[in-house]
């Protein structure tokens, strides 16, 4: 089919704005913008873990019985697939501005929502408090993709990186302000485990504040002009099921969401595998220290290596990272704390080199509106799916045993393997634009 495509509401909008834009000071607004979305992406991270660290003691406080513990955190991941999934539609008609503005808003009121839950002690409404808060993880998750847009296409994967590293921050502080939170709900009133929500409104406020003030312009506007050209002038724009089925597009998705599920499925039953055989809370907190260390500290790293070497080979080195990890973690004797450190370390840096890369993958020889379509289906895909491996963790655990959640983690990872491999030929080393 030919023809000229319209181009959709938001970005025709974007390209007036653009018109009327001093080329000297595009450079300098991409950069506010850029370390606007690493700030967005600290808060926000920091009040989504905050909920999510305490979310599974209110849910079996509230409920009497520890079976509630792991819905709260189920209805946040399925809350972040649902907003990945909408807040994508939605930009191409309102803009990326607003669609993460929707998205963080919506996550504050699931906050005061939470918190009111636990107040009252009603699980149904903690769900839906914890599915609404999702939002504002999923609207922080597609800011990586805001910051590729702005940047050339042999700095994406570092302008991806730079959004992931501000998840370091959440992930410190967000556990560690829950003590402090409980001390000032009680100073009020209220139950302790009301602070966490407190910390979760704060931080999610404060993330709103500044993408409402300094997310201007709208970012589509800012967007490097390659992300313009990827379609050829007069083609009409292709199909969602043809978007998928592109080498590039394809390998990318299925490399996200199989890393996301491998880490996810092995991560969830570490703490209580190493409970179970003997291990004190120091030696839990050093071993998930070290994994979420590998997921986002070393994400500038995973980006620059992706710009260097090429998306397809960080992907795999993703790829054979996490079978090492998950390898290590299965033939680990169950007193092997320090082996179980270096396995959980190497699973979120094979995570990161994975999740960065294919993230950079998903931007490369797609239009602006054929990226946001991709990109929102991705997203979705990755936390639906990871909360299916959450679920699932324990059942197998229960069934088989820990190791055996390794092995399946490499059996998973023949998939994207399998796809690298046969459509290396159709996916160059450097991405065409």
């Amino acid at each position: 089919m030919s023809g000229q495509a319209t181009p959709p509401p938001a970005i025709a909008r974007a390209a007036v704005i653009a018109a009327g834009l001093d080329p000297h000071r595009v450079e300098g607004l991409r950069r506010r913008m850029l370390w606007t979305l690493f700030a967005i992406s600290a808060l926000g991270s920091t009040g989504y873990i905050a909920a999510v660290t305490v979310g599974t003691l209110v849910a079996a406080e509230i409920g009497g019985d520890a079976a509630f513990g792991g819905l709260p955190t189920a209805a946040g991941v399925l809350g972040t697939a649902t907003a990945a999934a909408f807040l994508s539609a939605a930009m191409l008609r309102v803009g990326r501005r607003r669609g993460l503005l929707v998205g963080l808003s919506v996550g504050l009121v699931g906050a005061v929502v939470a918190m009111t839950a636990v107040i009252i002690g009603s699980i149904p409404l903690l769900l839906v408090g914890s599915a609404l808060t999702g939002f504002a993880n999923g609207s922080g998750q597609l800011g990586r993709y805001v910051a590729a847009d702005l940047a050339r296409p042999e700095r994406r994967g570092s302008a991806i990186g730079t959004v992931v590293w501000g998840s370091t921050i959440g992930a410190v502080a967000g556990p560690n302000l829950i003590a402090i939170a409980g001390d000032v709900a009680s100073s009020v009133g209220l139950t302790p485990l009301a602070g966490a929500y407190i910390v979760t409104a704060f931080f999610i406020g404060l993330a709103v504040v500044l993408a409402a003030v300094f997310l201007r312009p709208e970012p589509y506007a800012l967007a490097d002009p390659s992300a313009l050209e990827a379609r050829p002038a007069g083609d009409a724009a292709p199909a969602l099921g043809e978007l998928l089925r592109r080498p590039a597009v394809l390998v990318g998705l299925v490399s996200l969401v199989a890393g996301q599920v491998v880490m996810v499925l092995i991560m969830t039953m570490t703490p209580l595998h190493l409970r179970d055989h003997g291990h004190g809370l120091a030696t839990v907190g050093l071993v998930l220290s070290a994994h979420l260390f590998g997921m986002f500290a070393l994400s500038p790293i995973s980006g620059r290596l992706a710009d260097r070497f090429g998306s397809p080979r960080m992907i795999g080195a993703g790829l054979a990272t996490l079978a090492a990890a998950a390898l290590l973690s299965a033939l680990a004797p169950p007193d092997g704390g320090l082996l179980l450190t270096i396995a959980l370390f190497l699973l979120g840096f094979g995570w990161s080199l994975g999740f960065v890369a294919a993230s950079a993958m998903l931007t490369h020889g797609l239009h602006l509106a054929e990226r946001t379509r991709v990109q929102g289906i991705a997203d979705g895909l990755v936390w639906s799916t990871a909360a299916v491996a959450s679920l699932s963790s324990g059942i197998v655990v229960a069934q088989a045993s820990y190791a055996t959640l390794g092995l399946i983690g490499i059996a998973l990872l023949l998939l994207p393997a399998a796809l690298l491999v046969s459509r290396r030929g159709e996916i160059p080393r450097r991405l065409p634009v």
